[in-house]
């Protein structure tokens, strides 16, 4: 039937995010993405227009999901509770898989440009917002905003560690210092 979808659209994100995850946006191809979703190239092609839109309907959808189980790792009313549970949700998000699959949007934005960088832009300030709203109140040693703008910072440290150390232990103590530091 013309105009309608032969595939399970939200399987194919699924999948589609799990190849750009683990080659990242520049090295993975349409050729990657029809073998890793199943898709045929030419379906893709007509259903998305290409690689980079494909991906922007990705990460669309992960930065929402990202932004929504955040929220909820900050819900706690405790400030160190909260920050505590946000940190250990990014570094369980960076260091899951084997080997561990890193921070999509880390990785995107150091091989990125244009409106895929202006995606990646966005989560990071959509996530500074959800941090700020939640260090309003919190007690800071700093200025809700320069705390927001340092926890954003290290989430983004905190994946480059990864790759180096491999050590998640390690991403929690240097949250850890982090958080301590910001609370009075």
């Amino acid at each position: 039937m013309a105009g309608v979808r032969q595939f399970d659209e939200q399987a194919t994100f699924e999948r589609a995010l799990d190849v750009f995850w683990t080659k990242g946006f520049r090295a993975t191809s349409m050729p990657d993405l029809a073998a890793g979703t199943g898709v045929q190239r030419g379906s893709l092609y007509h259903a998305y227009g290409g690689k980079q839109q494909l991906f922007l309907k990705v990460f669309e959808q992960f930065t929402a999901d990202f932004l929504a189980r955040a929220a909820d790792a900050l819900a706690d009313a405790d400030a160190k509770r909260a920050l505590t549970g946000f940190f250990d949700f990014v570094i369980t998000s960076i260091t899951t898989g084997t080997p561990s699959r890193g921070c999509l949007s880390t990785r995107t934005a150091v091989e990125a440009d244009g409106v895929v960088e202006d995606a990646v832009r966005k989560l990071l300030d959509d996530l500074e917002a959800l941090l700020l709203a939640r260090l309003q109140h919190a007690g800071l040693a700093v200025e809700p905003r320069e705390a927001a703008r340092l926890v954003v910072a290290m989430t983004r440290g905190l994946a480059v560690l990864e790759r180096v150390y491999d050590d998640p232990a390690r991403l929690r103590e240097t949250a850890a210092a982090l958080v301590t530091s910001l609370l009075r």
